[in-house]
């Protein structure tokens, strides 16, 4: 029964994950590393906002309002470095090992850059930004969020190299080396939250405090990797302070408009943010206890989307467009089976999940009613409004998908939130049907565009 079971599975895996660019056996060594990495880091995460808990409503509004701006922010360059990412798988499908060398050292010169560039902003401006954003919230978590904000924002550079060195090595199919090092950092964070928020009750000061620490700690560890480690590449540090022009454009190429994407789409989620943020502290908590649960039921499929940059990159930089339509296809289809299961598997255990927060009685209702509606609403919506522009991201069609994306967001999601959540009075549960609706209207637009011709025209190396 077993062999025969066996037999089907490679039969299956073969039929959809094989093809002249690569086989299901390199796609499994690629998707793999990038599952459990994801894993960890949601996982890991979860565990941070449930220490973050014992320290009271008021610490987990703050922090929870702080990364919704941090992600806005942080998705910027990791935007440009997913732009190192598709560069770098491209010239890996060519055959190019000297330009993977180059691409490499471009992604982590530019995001370096920026991101301590965004970082410096940050800190300079914390006041004004918190009093436009957030000026509604109470004076405890406006002064616990100021505190987080600064704290993080100086943990940026640092984020910046190992989110750079990682896009890099998934882009050359290095992902148990990319995997390696982003467990370095999320576990360092989470120890020493252990250490300074569970058991010195320093509450968002310790929790800052870890973040830097294991940030750049993280980003030390990268750069060994890079100069000690990989036998490949040959990077030495000079090499990432003489980047040529035409290299840094490639990825521009890819990464501007996928940042400027991050930044409206992001901006979206902020003025969302503040919708909540005007509904009260619980819908704070509510909505972040949420957002926690559904990233839980999300890991696979955020894995996948992750994995099919670097599998489409190689198959068109090695100009095999068969290949790149047919796992795209089949990446979608497996989302919304590991999307499916991992609801099945989650909803049941919902009561001794969301006690981990331990979160006032008042909201656990509210927050089993937003879970239900993603959980039901992503199978078949998810993957195509995620995975996908992922896939036509990494064949060269960025500046269309950025677009796509900012138009649902501002038109769908944020406008019809603000009708469903405030204007109607639907609360915290009309927001999160708005995004569930914004996913099936962007979903669609790819959709569209992926049956077309234009989506893969585009040259870049």
């Amino acid at each position: 029964m077993l062999v025969r079971l066996g037999t089907w599975m490679k039969s299956i895996l073969h039929r959809y994950f094989s093809g002249e660019s690569m086989d299901y056996r390199q796609m499994l060594a690629l998707f793999l590393p990038i599952l459990i990495d994801q894993a960890f880091i949601f996982g890991l995460s979860l565990i941070n906002t449930a220490m973050i808990s014992s320290s009271g409503v008021a610490a987990v509004s703050a922090v929870n309002m702080v990364d919704s701006l941090n992600i806005f922010m942080v998705n910027v360059f990791t935007a440009v470095a997913t732009g190192g990412t598709v560069v770098v798988a491209q010239y890996k499908g060519s055959g190019n090992g000297g330009m993977v060398a180059g691409a490499t050292a471009g992604s982590i010169a530019s995001v370096t850059l920026l991101s301590f560039g965004i970082g410096l902003l940050m800190i300079g401006l914390h006041g004004p930004i918190l009093r436009i954003l957030f000026g509604s919230a109470s004076p405890d978590v406006m002064e616990l969020a100021r505190i987080y904000l600064i704290g993080s924002s100086f943990s940026f550079i640092g984020l910046g190299v190992v989110q750079s060195v990682c896009g890099a090595l998934r882009g050359m199919g290095k992902t148990r080396a990319s995997m390696t090092l982003s467990l370095i950092m999320n576990l360092l964070y989470v120890a020493l939250n252990v250490c300074f928020v569970t058991f010195l009750h320093m509450g968002v000061m310790g929790m800052t405090v870890a973040l830097n620490i294991a940030r750049f700690a993280g980003a030390a560890c990268a750069l060994y990797y890079l100069f000690k480690v990989d036998e490949v590449l040959q990077l030495r540090f000079r090499d990432l302070l003489r980047v040529p022009v035409t290299m840094l454009r490639k990825i521009m190429f890819i990464g501007l408009p996928f940042a400027a994407e991050q930044m409206f789409f992001n901006g979206g989620k902020l003025l969302t943010q503040i919708f909540i943020v005007s509904m009260g502290t619980y819908a704070i908590a509510t909505n972040a206890i949420a957002s926690s649960l559904a990233s839980v039921i999300q890991i696979p499929a955020s894995a996948l989307s992750l994995t099919i940059v670097t599998v489409v990159g190689q198959c068109i930089g090695g100009g095999n467009l068969e290949d790149a339509r047919k796992f795209i296809k089949s990446f979608l289809w497996l989302g919304s089976v590991f999307l499916t299961f991992t609801s099945l598997l989650v909803m049941p255990l919902y009561i001794p999940l969301v006690s981990i927060f331990a979160p006032p009685v008042e909201i656990v209702d509210d927050i089993f009613w937003v879970i239900l509606l993603t959980a039901i609403a992503q199978i078949p919506l998810w993957p195509i409004s995620f995975i996908l522009p992922s896939a036509l991201r990494a064949a060269g069609d960025s500046r269309f998908t950025s677009i796509s994306s900012m138009l649902s967001m501002w038109l769908f999601r944020v406008i019809f939130g603000y009708l469903l959540g405030i204007t109607l009075g639907f609360g915290i549960f009309g927001v999160w049907l708005a995004m569930c609706c914004e996913w099936g209207v962007r979903g669609a637009i790819f959709m569209w565009r992926f049956r077309g011709k234009n989506w893969y025209r585009h040259r870049i190396i």
